[in-house]
């Protein structure tokens, strides 16, 4: 009886370490996965409130266009000559790069 307890006694010091593993990959989680998740949301809500009349933006449609109004809640967007669209603050995904100038394409010479 007296050999059952010692053995007992040796076990708690493998507790710890067990216990040492699940945290580690707690924080590992947190640090990886959930921490940069919270910062792009906290990017794209700064974004999101600071569109303004005349940015060129990218729907998460993927819709290309340029801002004319802004209101409260809800943006209109130009997507071409006379074609205006009305969405929420929360379906422009990003910012889009200013227009390219066309090039033409290089002729192949065989």
């Amino acid at each position: 009886m007296f050999s059952t307890l010692l053995l007992q006694a040796g076990a708690s010091g493998e507790s710890l370490t067990s216990l040492l593993f699940p945290i580690a990959i707690a924080v590992v989680v947190y640090f990886f996965m959930i921490r940069p998740q919270q910062k792009r949301a906290s990017d794209a809500k700064k974004f999101r409130a600071s569109i303004v009349k005349g940015s060129n933006v990218v729907t998460i449609g993927g819709l290309h266009g340029k801002v004319l109004e802004v209101n409260e809640e809800t943006v209109i967007v130009e997507v071409d000559k006379g074609v205006r669209l009305k969405f929420d603050r929360t379906a422009i995904a990003r910012e889009a790069a200013g227009k390219a100038p066309a090039t033409t394409a290089p002729t192949a010479t065989t």
